[in-house]
């Protein structure tokens, strides 16, 4: 694996702490991918460090009714892609700041990208 691209799997517990962590040291979110898979979702928080051309992904996988904490109170810039991984996934995420309640973009299905029962 090259070591300048990291994934790290975590539990919920380890999430907030280390988001703060890599706002602390300056690593700039690059984006949040959500996933489905069989039991829920597979959620990717991705950061990048320019000057050291690094990049790394904290993995967290929840249950598909489990509750997630936004991020977005130290990332202001990840409101976009949580309100994507809601609308789109049907993640439910607590606290989005702007959050716009499934009225990001004009589909006719709710959470067309969620798995099917």
């Amino acid at each position: 694996m090259d070591d300048r691209n990291e994934i790290k799997k975590i539990t919920m517990a380890e999430l907030f702490p280390l988001v703060i962590e890599m706002k602390a040291k300056h690593w700039r979110l690059v984006q949040i991918c959500a996933v489905s898979i069989e039991h829920g979702y597979e959620m990717s928080y991705s950061f990048c460090k320019n000057e050291e051309y690094r990049m790394v992904t904290l993995r967290l996988e929840i249950d598909a009714e489990e509750t997630i904490a936004s991020i977005t109170q130290i990332y202001p810039c990840a409101f976009l892609q949580e309100n994507e991984a809601a609308e789109l996934f049907g993640v439910k995420i607590q606290n989005i700041n702007p959050n716009y309640h499934d009225k990001l973009y004009r589909i006719d299905e709710v959470a067309p990208f969620k798995k099917k029962e």
